[in-house]
C-alpha cells in the first residue's frame, strides 16, 4: 500500500513593484507512442531516415487514400492511462481539426476533441525536499504529427520532411495545477519516467518524442485557492502558452520569463491577451506567433472517414493485468523490502534500466550495501564516463560477486574499489581476480601482530604518545595497512592497536 501522505511545496512567488504575484501553470505534453507503425498508415516511425522515406499514400495525402487505425496505438495510449490512473473510455471519437498545416499534406489533422479515448486522472509529483503536489490529468486523446519544415537549407526555398507526418501522438493535458518552474520540470519528468516505465513513450526530448506546450498565467497571492474552492477560472489571470518545450531547463525559464513579462503589463495598468509565443533561450524572452485560437476557430467536425471507436472492457482490464511495476510501486518496495532510504530508492527506480540492474544485484544481498555500490561506484564511474547503466562495463552478476566478496571479509572495502575498477575497465571475474592477483584480505591475527609488533618496536616515542592521546592510535592502523599492502583486516587492526597500546 502507497503511503500517499505528504507536504504541499509552497507556490512560486515573484514580487513586482507593487504587488506578490504566483504563478498558475497547465500543461499539454506531446508524447509521441512507441510503435513501429504510424497511427493511421503502415509507415515506418523509425527517426533518422532519409527525408521523406517514411510516408505511405496515405501521409502524403493521395486521393482516395483511406485512414486506417493501428490498433497498438491504441492499446498504448489505454496503457497509458491506466498508468495515471485515469478513467479509459470505451468509446472515442476522431475529429478532423482544420488549420493551414504546411507539413501535412491533408490539410487538417486528425484528432480527438469531443470524445478522447483517456478521461480524468492524477500524476503525484515528488520534489526532492520532502514536498509533493498531486497534478490532475483532464484528459489524453491520440492526435496525428505533423511533418517538419526545414528553412536553413536554402536562403530562398523551404524543404518539408513528412517522415513525422501521421506518427501517432498522445497529447496529455493537465489541469492548471502547476505552481512553479520546478514543478513543471518536476511534471515533465514524472511523466516521462511513468512512460518509460509502461514502454508507450521513450521519453526522448531531443528527438522531439516528447514536448509540452505550457500554458502560465499570474495571480494574486489568495486568488488560487478560491478558484480551487469553486473551480471558477475568473479567480486566475489570462493565460499564455508557449509552444514546443522540448527542454527541462528552456521549460524553466520560459516560465520565469513568460511570468515576469504578464507582471510588468498588469502593473503597468494593461492587460496580458491570450495568444501563443514561442521562447527564445538566445534572447531570454518569448515572442508572439498569434492570438490563441479557440476550438471553434478550427472548424472541428467528426472525421468522416473513421468510426467511432469502440473498444470492449474485458481488452482494457486484460491491458491492466499486465501492466508491470510503476515507479511509486517500485520505490515503495524498494524501502520496505530493502530498508532504503526515501533517496536512495529515488535514485534507483528514476530510469526502470536503473531499477532491474539494482534488483539483480541486491537479490538474496544486503540490501542497502547493494544500494551504495550501485548508486556511488557504478553510477559515479559512468556519469564520469558519459555513460548509460544499459552500457555498464560491470555486470549486475560481477558487482553483486564484489559485495560478496566484501560480506565474506575476503577482501576489504578499499581492495573492493581497486577490484571495481578493474573489472570496469578489463573484465573478468572478481573471485578469480582477486586469488590471481594476490588481493585477498589478510585476516591471520598472528601475521597482523607480527606487522604491528614491528611498528611499535620502531616508533616507541609515538607509542607514548598515543597512550596519553588515544586518537593518535589511528596513525599505527595506518601504518600496518601500508605495510599489509591495504590487504590487513581493518576490524582486525584496530582490535590488536587497541590492545597493544593498552586502550
Amino acid at each position: 500500500m502507497l503511503d500517499l501522505t505528504y507536504e504541499l511545496p509552497k507556490p512560486k512567488t515573484i514580487a513586482g513593484a507593487k504587488h506578490d504575484w504566483e504563478l498558475v501553470i497547465g500543461m499539454e505534453v506531446h508524447a509521441q507512442v512507441s510503435s513501429n507503425a504510424k497511427l493511421f498508415s503502415g509507415a515506418s516511425t523509425k527517426f533518422g531516415a532519409e527525408p521523406n522515406s517514411n510516408v505511405s499514400f496515405v501521409d502524403a495525402a493521395m486521393p482516395g487514400m483511406l485512414p486506417v487505425i493501428n490498433e497498438f496505438c491504441v492499446e498504448q495510449a489505454v496503457r497509458t492511462g491506466l498508468g495515471l490512473k485515469a478513467q479509459i473510455n470505451l468509446k472515442s471519437a476522431f475529429d478532423r481539426k482544420n488549420y493551414f498545416y504546411p507539413d501535412l499534406p491533408q490539410g487538417y489533422q486528425i484528432s480527438q476533441l469531443y470524445h478522447p479515448i483517456v478521461g480524468e486522472g492524477e500524476v503525484l509529483v515528488e520534489l526532492g525536499d520532502g514536498t509533493a503536489r498531486m497534478v490532475r490529468i483532464e484528459r489524453i486523446h491520440m492526435e496525428q504529427d505533423a511533418g517538419k519544415s526545414i528553412h536553413d537549407m536554402d536562403p530562398n526555398m523551404s524543404f518539408v520532411d513528412l517522415n513525422r507526418t501521421g506518427v501517432c501522438l498522445m497529447e496529455i493535458v493537465s489541469r492548471p495545477d502547476i505552481r512553479g518552474p520546478e514543478e513543471a520540470a518536476a511534471y515533465i519528468a514524472k511523466l516521462r519516467q511513468i512512460m518509460r516505465y509502461l514502454g508507450t513513450c521513450d521519453g526522448n526530448m531531443q528527438n522531439g518524442n516528447l514536448r509540452a506546450d505550457v500554458n502560465v498565467s499570474i495571480c494574486r497571492p489568495g486568488d488560487y485557492e478560491k478558484y480551487m474552492e469553486t473551480q471558477d477560472f475568473s479567480h486566475l489571470g489570462t493565460r499564455c502558452e508557449i509552444k514546443n518545450m522540448n527542454s527541462m531547463r528552456f521549460i524553466q525559464q520560459a516560465i520565469e520569463v513568460e511570468a515576469r513579462r504578464q507582471i510588468a503589463i498588469v502593473e503597468a495598468g494593461g492587460k496580458v491577451e491570450q495568444e501563443t509565443r514561442l521562447y527564445d533561450p538566445d534572447k531570454g524572452e518569448t515572442r508572439s506567433m498569434r492570438s490563441k485560437e479557440e476550438a471553434h476557430d478550427y472548424r472541428y467536425f467528426p472525421d468522416p472517414d473513421l468510426l467511432p471507436l469502440e473498444i470492449e472492457q474485458a481488452w482494457v482490464d486484460d491491458i491492466a493485468a499486465k501492466l508491470p511495476e510503476l515507479p511509486d510501486e517500485k520505490k515503495a518496495r524498494f524501502i520496505n523490502d530493502f530498508g532504503l532510504t526515501d533517496y536512495d530508492a529515488s535514485v534507483l527506480t528514476a530510469e526502470v534500466e536503473s531499477a532491474v540492474y539494482f534488483e539483480e544485484v541486491a537479490k538474496r544481498r544486503n540490501g542497502k550495501l547493494a544500494a551504495n555500490w550501485v548508486i556511488n561506484e557504478l553510477f559515479g564511474r559512468l556519469k564520469k564516463d558519459d555513460r548509460d547503466i544499459t552500457d555498464s562495463p560491470v555486470s549486475p552478476a560481477q558487482l553483486g560477486e564484489i559485495i560478496d566478496l566484501i560480506a565474506s571479509d575476503a577482501i576489504s572495502g578499499k581492495i573492493a574499489k581497486d577490484l571495481f575498477e578493474i573489472v570496469y575497465t578489463e573484465g573478468g571475474d572478481p573471485a578469480q581476480i582477486v586469488e590471481e592477483r594476490g588481493m585477498k584480505q589478510v585476516t591471520d591475527t598472528s601475521a597482523i601482530e607480527a606487522a604491528l609488533d614491528e611498528i611499535i618496536a620502531a616508533n616507541p616515542a609515538q607509542v607514548e604518545k598515543a597512550k596519553v592521546n588515544p586518537k593518535l592510535a589511528g596513525w599505527f592502523v595506518g601504518q600496518v595497512m601500508k605495510a599489509t599492502g591495504g590487504k590487513a583486516n581493518p576490524k582486525a587492526v584496530n582490535q590488536l592497536v587497541a590492545q597493544k597500546l593498552g586502550q
